[in-house]
């Protein structure tokens, strides 16, 4: 899909940007595309700009190759930013070993770290969006004197909190889908037609609301690796069985003072209320909504979000 098409889809949300960064929609090939060694393994890292402000992006998932962030955010390096993401272990163009052992939260920390301090890229802005705000809030509680600032887009803070959220979006399809959904995933028949149907809707409302899901959306998800996630996280976007399935991060955040940025979509599946809590306990935050987006507002309303984004780095820099 070019870029004409793009921007044709998101005029409105174009219309707070300069009109010379109507371009931000082409495809962009990475200035460096770098291995690195870990835990014995591949991983994938993908540059684009240079400099010292580094945003260091964690994306969502566990499981999905980065593009879908990494694309969105590229053009960024035109506005004075090194954007670097990566494909987690077991992801896009990284190894993918069959060592269930490997897929646990504390294990990804390690990753992030070794990423961060083999490309030498210093203190950094802190990115994490969905899975990557959990896998952030976790690095970020451990290595705290590593990044200058941190942006936590479409998160949560708090696992129970979160799956009661996602009980309450449910329950909008009524009382006899939610019992056909409970039911099957106590059978563990996740994949009967019927419920499926039910988490595309779902998909549709709370992931992302755009009638054609971008590219790079549909890349990362059409190469899910479900060990990982399943292991983490559990079968799907509304049903939590892995193990996070009872963390809670609140309690500590309040050891995150460097500035932060809370970002949350109206109808995300991680809730506005989700966000709201993070903001709450982050005792240096500012927190935005966007009221036309789900779960991917950069893609959703690129406008909005950019300019909130890259207001808030521009005033942290250095």
């Amino acid at each position: 899909m070019g870029a004409p098409d793009r921007v044709v889809r998101y005029a409105r949300s174009f219309a707070v940007l300069k009109e010379e960064d109507a371009d931000m929609w082409d495809d962009r090939t990475p200035d460096e595309t770098i291995e690195i060694a870990v835990d014995g393994y591949k991983v994938v890292a993908y540059s684009f700009g240079t400099g010292d402000e580094v945003l260091f992006c964690l994306n969502g998932g566990p499981g999905l190759a980065c593009d879908y962030v990494r694309d969105a955010h590229s053009w960024m390096a035109d506005k004075g930013y090194r954007i670097v993401a990566f494909d987690q272990l077991g992801c896009g163009k990284s190894d993918r070993p069959d060592d269930s052992s490997l897929w646990t939260i504390e294990r990804y920390v390690e990753e992030v770290e070794t990423v961060r301090t083999e490309l030498g890229l210093g203190r950094v802005h802190l990115y994490g969006q969905s899975w990557g705000t959990w896998l952030g809030m976790e690095y970020a509680l451990k290595y705290t004197d590593t990044f200058k600032t941190f942006v936590l887009a479409n998160g949560a803070g708090d696992i129970p909190h979160l799956v009661s959220e996602l009980d309450r979006l449910r329950s909008a399809l009524g009382s006899e889908t939610v019992k056909m959904m409970k039911r099957h995933e106590a059978e563990g028949t996740l994949d009967h037609p019927e419920y499926q149907a039910a988490v595309t809707l779902l998909n549709y409302r709370h992931v992302c609301r755009l009638d054609t899901w971008p590219d790079a959306v549909k890349r990362s998800l059409s190469d899910w690796n479900m060990a990982p996630y399943m292991a983490i996280q559990g079968p799907n976007e509304f049903c939590y069985t892995g193990s996070i399935k009872d963390k809670i991060w609140l309690p500590e955040l309040h050891r995150i003072t460097q500035p932060a940025l809370v970002l949350s979509g109206m109808h995300d599946e991680l809730t506005p209320a989700c966000s709201a809590k993070i903001h709450q306990a982050l005792p240096n935050s500012e927190i935005r909504i966007f009221k036309n987006a789900s779960h991917l507002p950069m893609w959703e309303e690129p406008g909005p979000y950019f300019e909130t984004l890259l207001g808030f780095l521009d005033r942290n820099r250095g």
